[in-house]
């Protein structure tokens, strides 16, 4: 990245004594400066980054922008998951009623959310390709986060306090009793895969098809039980932080709970002051850190992969 990019990213820097004097008096700060770094480990190649920072609710009006930060783990082909990054905001989008306040808009965007993943999936199974995806979608529009997601891609929430919660739901068969219900209930099979002898080796699957996953977008030739409809959690937070499930989940969350001030110093290239929440996300060897400081110019995050990995 050059310096020019890097300057043109910065924000009007802020004297520190002037960022205290505002958090002694209790000055409230409309929107967050939303950062964010990015990084992937290449595998199959299937998987994508949605970033957008500069959406509005109403087209021109900058008091109504928004941002949107998604990942799409993408598997049995590439198809599905750009597919999917390429339309699902479209989708979204168009489910929200027009000339509504930010308070309508906030409140109608969980029903959109679902109506715009439906509509995804079934204009992807139009075009009969057999790939799927995972979705984790994130729309943060001032303080209000608001998550989507199908699949296995995590999102975790560390608020002040040091307390975590998951704003997503894992849908891996091998996790989710729920899941496993349903789609016996729905006419599918679940079990791991046989092998000869008859043992079973492996995740639980679905079957037909053997996917691992409920839940995703697209995945047309293994049976109607795995449905595009999202799980949908919306809070209001202060700072934000997302990234990966490629190690052990436990291991990984708390090696970057633990390590998140190290990780910030580390993979910024300047901090002035540091706001005491944030919040994590999780798909398939792909990493996406996003932090909201309420006081603070912070600039783009530098996530280095190789760091994370030498140390798992």
């Amino acid at each position: 990245m050059s310096q020019d990019e890097v300057s043109r990213m910065r924000p009007p820097l802020v004297p520190l004594a002037t960022l205290i004097g505002r958090e002694l008096r209790n000055e409230k700060i409309e929107k967050p400066y939303v950062k964010y770094g990015q990084a992937a480990l290449a595998k199959k190649g299937e998987d994508y980054f949605l970033i957008k920072l500069d959406c509005q609710r109403v087209p021109g009006d900058l008091s109504t922008s928004f941002s949107v930060f998604a990942i799409f783990d993408g598997h049995n082909g590439i198809s599905a998951a750009i597919f999917a990054k390429e339309q699902l905001l479209d989708n979204v989008l168009s489910a929200i009623p027009q000339d509504i306040s930010r308070e309508e808009w906030l409140q109608a965007l969980p029903r959109a959310l679902v109506a715009g993943f439906v509509k995804t999936d079934i204009e992807f199974q139009q075009g009969g390709e057999t790939s799927g995806t995972t979705v984790t979608f994130v729309i943060i529009d001032g303080w209000t986060v608001t998550v989507a997601s199908v699949g296995d891609s995590r999102c975790i929430l560390d608020s002040q306090g040091g307390v975590v919660s998951l704003l997503t739901v894992d849908h891996r068969l091998e996790e989710n009793v729920e899941e496993r219900e349903r789609v016996t209930a729905s006419g599918g099979e679940v079990g791991r895969l046989n092998v000869f002898g008859g043992n079973e080796v492996g995740p639980l699957r679905c079957w037909p098809g053997g996917l691992c996953l409920s839940r995703s977008i697209g995945d047309t030739d293994v049976g109607e039980f795995i449905v595009p409809i999202p799980h949908v959690k919306q809070v209001k937070v202060s700072s934000f932080f997302n990234v990966n499930d490629g190690f052990s989940t436990v291991f990984f969350l708390k090696l970057i709970l633990k390590l998140r001030k190290f990780l910030f110093w580390l993979f910024s290239f300047q901090i002035l002051v540091e706001d005491s929440s944030s919040l994590l996300m999780v798909s398939g060897m792909l990493y996406l850190l996003i932090w909201l400081p309420s006081l603070v110019g912070v600039y783009l995050l530098s996530l280095l992969q190789s760091w994370l990995l030498r140390r798992h």
